[in-house]
This record gives C-alpha cells, structure tokens and sequence, in this order.
C-alpha cells in the first residue's frame, strides 16, 4: 500500500518534469517564461508537499540538528529512517528547480543558446549546486547584461530573482 509519502514523493518527482522540460527544450518560449515566472505554479505544489512530509518528522529533525554540531554520523543516523530520505529527496526537488530556474533566468538574459543552456539546466536538475556554479559560469555577463538593460532593478541575487519576476 502506498503511504502518504510515498504518494508525495511520485507526485513531486513527476511534477517537476514539464518545467524542466520547458526550460530544456523551449527556455525562449513565452509559455515557459510564463510558467517560471509564477512560483505559485512551478514552486508552491513541491513546497506543500514538502511541509505535508516533514511535518510530522519536524521535531525529531530540529532536535537532532539544534541539539549538538551536526556531525556526518549524526546525518547518517537522521536519514536512516526511509520517510527522512524521501523528506530528503522533496527538499532536493524543490530546490534544485528554483536553482534551475534562477539559472535558467541567467541563460535567457544573457542569450545562451540551446546547445549551451540545455546541458548546465540538465546538471542543475541532477546535482543543483554544480549546476549553478557552471551557470554562474557561464553567465558571468549576466551583471554588465542586466545593467543595461531594461532587465529591472532586483535580478542580481536570487532572493529577488525569486520573489520579484
């Protein structure tokens, strides 16, 4: 029988996948700029499902994690339970997409063309923080770009990158 979060792991894992492929395929698209620039579409339904599975581990997490220096064996014996690897892997999903998304935003600005934003969109899905430093990379105009532009004030940092689109 499948359980709860097990239910929000396949949802989330599978929810991912038309925003991803949007900015893979069609980052230029104004159907993908429209679905990246609305976080209540691309980000809230992973954030809830998130929340859904964490809640109920949420005391033992901040116990282990706030009462002594985390510690590789303490992280070890965190995740050692199965509903704190899946609580894991919706915290992986969802950031790695708003990763993918801040970085994807850079791409688009500075003009990257398919053949260059596919592969660092694709590495941001699988492993969010190389992607982003390749990205980063990659767009390392992106400042001289956005300065001279009508890009708006607020896309430097990925705060507002994120909260102001």
């Amino acid at each position: 029988m499948l359980t709860i979060i097990e239910g929000l792991f396949w949802f989330s894992s599978l929810y991912i996948l038309p925003f991803w492929i949007m900015m893979w395929f069609a980052p230029n698209n104004s159907k993908t700029k429209q679905l990246m620039n609305n976080e209540w579409l691309f980000l809230a339904p992973l954030l809830v499902a998130y929340t859904i599975a964490v809640i109920p581990h949420l005391p033992e997490i901040l116990l282990a994690l706030s009462s002594e220096m985390p510690t590789p064996s303490l992280v070890v014996d965190m995740f050692a339970e199965s509903d704190v690897i899946l609580v894991g892997w919706l915290h992986f999903l969802a950031f790695d997409l708003m990763m993918g998304r801040w970085v994807w935003q850079r791409l688009v600005a500075t003009d990257k063309p398919i053949y260059i934003s596919m592969p660092i969109l694709f590495l941001c899905m699988m492993v969010a923080p190389l992607g982003c430093l390749v990205g980063m990379i990659v767009t390392r105009d992106f400042e001289s770009i956005k300065s001279s532009s009508s890009l708006g004030a607020g896309t430097a940092s990925l705060a507002s990158d994120f909260f102001i689109s």
